[in-house]
């Protein structure tokens, strides 16, 4: 079972040693390699049972706050400028997907312009969001 003793290392490393860290790296331990033999009395190979045990395990994250160890940090990009341009563009595509079908189809009835304005509210949206986005980054 060096795998599952590899895996929990690799979970905790990065916490700082102590007794306590110690003995919640042993009873995971344990309760993976029991999770292992009963997957194996159920008729499953021992690597098959191995990696199920690793997958069901799930996220470690409470164990190592309780330990006190570092918060992962989420660095959270700013793409308003981005989805400003991507809704500006799609927005013009869409705009001009109704003219065409407006001119090409129905030319005497001019009715582009009414979902135009409904269209036009995505950019104005993403545009107002940029500048809170902007103004609050000062």
């Amino acid at each position: 079972m060096k795998k599952i003793k590899h895996f929990v290392n690799e979970l905790f490393e990065d916490m700082p040693d102590s007794e306590q860290k110690n003995a919640v790296m042993e009873e995971v331990i344990q309760n993976l390699e029991e999770k292992v033999w009963d997957l194996m009395e159920q008729g499953k190979e021992e690597e098959d049972a191995i990696n199920k045990a690793i997958v069901d395990f799930g996220d470690v994250e409470d164990l190592k706050q309780e330990l006190g160890g570092k918060q992962p940090v989420k660095s959270k990009r700013n793409m308003t400028k981005i989805n400003l341009g991507y809704s500006v563009w799609g927005s013009g595509l869409i705009i001009a997907l109704f003219v065409f079908i407006n001119f090409y189809y129905t030319p005497n009835d001019i009715w582009f312009v009414y979902p135009t304005f409904a269209i036009l509210w995505w950019p104005l949206t993403m545009y107002f969001r940029w500048l809170r986005t902007k103004e609050t980054a000062k």
